[in-house]
């Protein structure tokens, strides 16, 4: 039996973040894509998920959605067959970033939703490129389109994660890491600090790629994605 694919995608993203890889991997199983605007606590946001997922799945999160599935994994480890983490952080938030949420959940509800964006999601945080401009614009576009009271209850979310390193010792299951090289807001040895603390994970790092290698090297982000679901469950 193929299990399905359940995505979930980053802060203040929808599923146009994973477009390439549901135009592939969706010719071969299904796909689901859940939201993560759900709460202001990831606990919640993985409870009410939960409900409405398929009874086993693969399970891919990117960014806020990296940490929404290992709280899934947590909670529900018999119904995940699969796990990747992609540009993520398993983490607490430090005090010092907390802090400097707040002034940016007030601007976007003063209606600068738009410039406290462009402030969270740099240039920088991409790698350098021609297609970088068009990725940015993509991610304004999509924060645009789920609004400040999204952003506020995803700030939240971030602020009052927990710390999630016991998850990621107790995943037994097939476990793919997967960063950009270029990732400057959750960089590769973030990621291979995870990778070393799950049992038998495989860690990929993605050239030419930052934050979110699904859009900016879809092509091998997918290869990757594909080489994982096809991977022989023990």
């Amino acid at each position: 039996m193929i299990d399905p694919l359940v995505l979930l995608p980053g802060m203040m993203c929808d599923a146009r973040v994973f477009a390439p890889q549901i135009n592939l991997i969706s010719r071969s199983r299904a796909v689901m894509v859940a939201p993560i605007t759900l709460g202001e606590r990831i606990e919640i946001i993985a409870t009410k998920l939960i409900e409405q997922l398929p009874d086993r799945f693969a399970l891919a999160g990117q960014g806020l959605g990296g940490m929404v599935a290992l709280e899934i994994l947590r909670r529900a480890p018999d119904r995940v067959s699969r796990l990747c983490l992609i540009a993520t952080n398993a983490l607490a938030e430090t005090p010092a970033v907390a802090a400097l949420r707040e002034p940016r959940i007030i601007g976007a509800a003063a209606g600068r939703l738009d410039e406290v964006v462009r402030e969270t999601m740099r240039p920088e945080y991409l790698a350098n490129g021609p297609g970088r401009l068009t990725v940015l614009n993509l991610v304004y576009e999509m924060a645009s389109d789920l609004g400040q009271e999204v952003f506020a209850a995803q700030s939240r979310a971030l602020q009052r994660r927990p710390d999630m390193q016991g998850s990621l010792r107790r995943c037994k299951i097939p476990t793919l890491v997967l960063c950009g090289q270029e990732d400057a807001l959750t960089p590769p040895k973030r990621h291979e600090f995870m990778a070393n603390l799950i049992p038998n994970a495989r860690l990929m790092i993605i050239p030419g790629a930052g934050h979110l290698p699904t859009l900016e090297q879809p092509d091998l982000t997918t290869a990757c994605l594909q080489d994982w679901l096809d991977e022989d469950l023990e």
